[in-house]
């Protein structure tokens, strides 16, 4: 029932263990497309939660959809959410090379409208799930999944929130902020040189400027990518992995999705 699933996600939410002694996640490839493109995102869900619940859409970082980020979708499942981790690039575009992730990102990225409507169909996924309450959904995303989500947020998608994880800042667009009643949560760390403080105190000007309602958090002394226990592995200078903030991070996300799905908090 409906009611059972928010109370678990309640539950959840507040940090509580053994929400449910029956849980069983449910996961599985989907295969959809934006517009020529051809994409495969991941779904995850507890089966044992009846009725719809609120679902979380996932962006990647710019390695593309790889086991981490399906990790974080599983993650959420267990917390009672839906979970979708779309794919931005294009069916199997995973790299672990910097130089050919950095050129899919760029690539991407050079069309705003490309860009957005990447994220949109990934949402789309999301929406049209039997377990997913359409009115009760909310973005995340990494690195560039972080600079993603607030795009999308900015495109006037029908999402409750969004919540960036040490992605790059992306300031309002002048003409259409007013009409964007998204709440942000921004993840940062204070020693990440990918946004250099002059960008954050740009950033904090231009949505001082708004009427937005949001939220910038920094993790002090985590670099980029601090989510991400891989993050060493790649032995690229400025990235790795800081236990404390990822753990804070997610709280603070919990605590996030707690207020835009339980508490009403305008």
């Amino acid at each position: 029932m409906k009611i059972l699933g928010s109370l678990l996600i309640a539950i959840a939410l507040l940090g509580l263990t053994a929400v449910n002694a029956d849980a069983r996640l449910v996961s599985k490839s989907v295969s959809y497309h934006q517009g020529d493109a051809e994409l495969n995102g991941y779904l995850a869900y507890d089966d044992s939660i009846q009725g719809k619940r609120p679902g979380v859409l996932v962006i990647h970082e710019w390695w593309g959809l790889n086991e981490y980020i399906k990790r974080r979708a599983d993650m959420l499942a267990q917390l009672g959410f839906v979970a979708f981790a779309a794919d931005i690039y294009g069916k199997g575009k995973v790299t672990q090379h910097p130089k050919e992730a950095g050129e899919w990102s760029k690539e991407v990225m050079s069309n705003i409208e490309t860009w957005r409507d990447r994220a949109k169909a990934g949402l789309e996924v999301l929406k049209k799930d039997p377990n997913t309450d359409p009115a009760r959904i909310a973005a995340i995303g990494f690195c560039f999944g972080g600079s993603t989500v607030q795009q999308l947020a900015f495109s006037g998608a029908p999402v409750k929130g969004v919540v960036s994880f040490h992605g790059s800042l992306v300031s309002p667009p002048d003409e259409q902020a007013e009409r964007v009643k998204v709440k942000f949560l921004i993840e940062h760390g204070s020693s990440d040189h990918m946004v250099t403080s002059d960008k954050v105190k740009e950033y904090i000007e231009a949505m001082n400027r708004t009427n937005l309602d949001w939220r910038l958090i920094i993790n002090g002394g985590a670099e980029h990518s601090f989510t991400n226990p891989d993050a060493d592995k790649h032995n690229l200078p400025g990235l790795s992995y800081n236990k404390a903030a990822d753990m804070r991070s997610w709280a603070d996300m919990q605590m996030f999705f707690k207020e835009i799905f339980i508490s009403g908090i305008k």
